[in-house]
């Protein structure tokens, strides 16, 4: 199996529309249309999407799927929400696995052993490790309070 997350995702799509899957292939052509967007602003610079941007990309879909999930449940709205975290299940199978809570603050403990972090003036560097090291791993929204409380 190909490990380049865009041949993994191109062929899940072929794989969907074989299977006459739509649920799936419509969120496969989202997850698509917004490497093509992320392509493109990129090759101004002359840059591609790599793996690395690719994850960026799936892990804020995921984040604003469930966002949306939460408001659709609240609103009375089950079946938008059952819909929402449907494409939520098909994108987290291109990410990695996440990391537990344990491992989370191993990781955020060495991040800082790295930078020689003292203070919380350290903590764009330490926050700047831990994304070149666990994109698509670790939800840095709760990651970055772990860390602030770490170094304050």
């Amino acid at each position: 199996m190909p490990n380049d997350l865009r041949t993994r995702i191109t062929d899940a799509l072929k794989e969907a529309m074989k299977a006459k899957d739509a649920a799936r292939l419509g969120t496969l052509r989202l997850i698509n249309a917004a490497i093509k967007d992320q392509d493109i602003a990129l090759r101004v610079d002359g840059k591609s999407v790599g793996d690395p941007e690719i994850l960026a990309i799936l892990g804020k879909m995921v984040k604003q799927r469930q966002e949306s999930a939460r408001a659709y449940e609240e609103g009375g709205r089950l079946e938008l929400a059952e819909r929402e975290l449907t494409e939520v299940k098909v994108i987290e199978d291109f990410l990695p696995a996440q990391l537990s809570e344990a491992a989370s603050q191993a990781a955020v403990d060495d991040a800082i052993k790295e930078v020689g972090a003292e203070s919380i003036r350290d903590m764009g560097r330490v926050m700047g490790i831990l994304k070149g090291k666990y994109t698509g791993q670790m939800d840095f929204g709760s990651v970055g309070p772990m860390v602030k409380a770490r170094l304050g």
